[in-house]
């Protein structure tokens, strides 16, 4: 019997070693936007800016960290089922948009960490996704957002 898709516009990782169960995640090495450096993080902001002009700078940059730190946590994270809000969503298609910028954050996290969409954009994600995924960012060392993930 196959397993059951992904939740839609969830994330999901590559083929790396999975840590045993119950294992202590570490805080995160550096600030969040320090994952990409400055010249990447204000393209991907400019490419969101352009996929939503209604975004001022700063609400761009905001969402781009708060998807930076999403992939960062499903990288880290024994947890699945990790599904991003809209505003986050909107960020992390801003990284995956621009590729290599996405692969090289990717390789710098240690694992290729997949986008699976929506197929229709009717899918609901499962119960209890916004909790499941909060608690895994804050396990992961990051402070969420809360406001974009409402």
């Amino acid at each position: 019997m196959s397993s059951p898709p992904p939740p839609p516009c969830s994330a999901g990782r590559g083929d790396v070693p999975t840590p045993a169960a119950g294992a202590t995640l570490t805080a995160p090495p550096r600030p969040t936007r320090d994952l990409l450096s400055p010249d990447d993080f204000t393209i991907v902001t400019a490419t969101l800016t352009r996929q939503h002009p209604e975004l001022g700078w700063v609400a761009a940059e905001q969402r781009v960290i708060e998807a930076l730190k999403f992939v960062a946590t499903v990288a880290r994270s024994t947890s699945t089922g990790l599904v991003p809000s809209g505003p986050v969503d909107a960020g992390w298609h801003a990284l995956i948009g621009n590729t290599a910028i996405y692969a090289k954050l990717c390789a710098g996290l240690e694992t290729f960490v997949h986008h699976y969409p929506s197929v229709n954009g009717s899918e609901v994600p499962t119960p209890g996704w916004r909790d499941r995924t909060m608690a895994a960012i804050e396990t992961a060392g990051f402070e969420p957002a809360r406001e974009l993930w409402t």
